[in-house]
Parts: structure tokens; C-alpha cells; sequence
């Protein structure tokens, strides 16, 4: 199958990248779970043409995309509730009368 491989690298890839805040491992993520589905496709029309290896790499390249697609959302989740949190907590400080203090 036309980029089965890289259907598994890029899987593979968008579990490690998922804690650089969830951007890449979520980039590389859909673009394998893209590339996925057109390769199952190409094999569903002309099964024959295609190795059982290269399949089951596809397949394993679609599993891990998932996965990582779902680590790398939760995680930029975690960071978008954090960034809110922290600043929520520093706009009810008040500033103006910790500057007049000194």
C-alpha cells in the first residue's frame, strides 16, 4: 500500500510529539489518520495488488494516530484549562495595592 509506512511513522511520531503542548502529535495525528483512510480504501478496491504486511503496517499506523490524536487533544485541554486558571488567579490579584505598598 502507498504510504503504509509513513501511515506508521507518522502514528508512531503523533504519540511522542503529543506533550510539545499537543500542537504536532495532533497535526501528525490527523494527517495519518488522512492518510489512512485513503490507503484502506485503495485496498478495499484492489485488495489483491497489495500485501497483507503493508496493510496490517496501515492499520497499525491508524491505531497509534488515534491514540495520539486523543493524548495530544487531552493534553492541549489540560494546558488551555491551566493557562485559564493561572490567569484568572493573577487578574484578581491586586496590583494596585501591592504597588502602592512600596
Amino acid at each position: 500500500l502507498p504510504n503504509s509506512t509513513g501511515v506508521l511513522v507518522l502514528g508512531i511520531l503523533s504519540i511522542v510529539f503529543c506533550f510539545c503542548y499537543g500542537l504536532i502529535g495532533l497535526v501528525l495525528g490527523i494527517i495519518a489518520i488522512v492518510l489512512a483512510n485513503k490507503a484502506n480504501k485503495l485496498y478495499l478496491e484492489n485488495s489483491q495488488n497489495y500485501s497483507e504486511s503493508s496493510y496490517k503496517n496501515m492499520k497499525a499506523g491508524k491505531v497509534c494516530a488515534i491514540i495520539g490524536v486523543c493524548l495530544s487533544s487531552l493534553y492541549l485541554v489540560v494546558i488551555i484549562i491551566y493557562i485559564a486558571i493561572v490567569g484568572a488567579a493573577l487578574t484578581a490579584m491586586p496590583w494596585a495595592e501591592m504597588m502602592n505598598q512600596y
